[in-house]
């Protein structure tokens, strides 16, 4: 590569950018305003590198496992919306050059555990959450 940085990743799927910020601000303690995560998440997108977002998406997945596994507050329906948005942006970079699909192995399997952890804490029973897409 020449010099520029590569902006391949941001070709990826808009559902981070879209679903991420209000679902992320509710699992923050204390909760954050939409509009910060949001600007964050803008701040990223615009100046940030494949490997800042995978930085912010590496904490979001802490956010998620910890609202799973009890050990931080916040909101369940969000910590799942948050875990299923984030691993099917993980999944889609086997598609991409270079190692982020490697590097983020260990995020998908705590991610699906975290997922299946709070599916089955779901009090009505749903496997996931319906998105836009028609995706569950």
């Amino acid at each position: 590569m020449s010099g520029r940085r590569s902006l391949v990743w941001l070709g990826l799927t808009p559902e981070p950018e879209r679903e991420l910020p209000a679902n992320v601000a509710a699992l923050r303690s204390p909760p954050a305003a939409s509009a910060v995560e949001n600007r964050r998440v803008q701040r990223l997108i615009l100046h940030g590198s494949e490997r800042s977002w995978l930085r912010y998406l590496a904490e979001v997945t802490d956010l998620v496992t910890g609202v799973a596994d009890g050990t931080r507050p916040g909101d369940r329906r969000a910590a799942r919306i948050a875990a299923e948005v984030v691993l099917d942006h993980h999944h889609m970079l086997i598609g991409l050059p270079g190692s982020a699909y490697a590097r983020t192995a260990p995020q998908r399997r705590a991610l699906e555990c975290a997922l299946r952890t709070l599916r089955a804490g779901d009090p009505a029973g749903h496997p996931a959450t319906p998105r836009p897409g028609g995706r569950a």
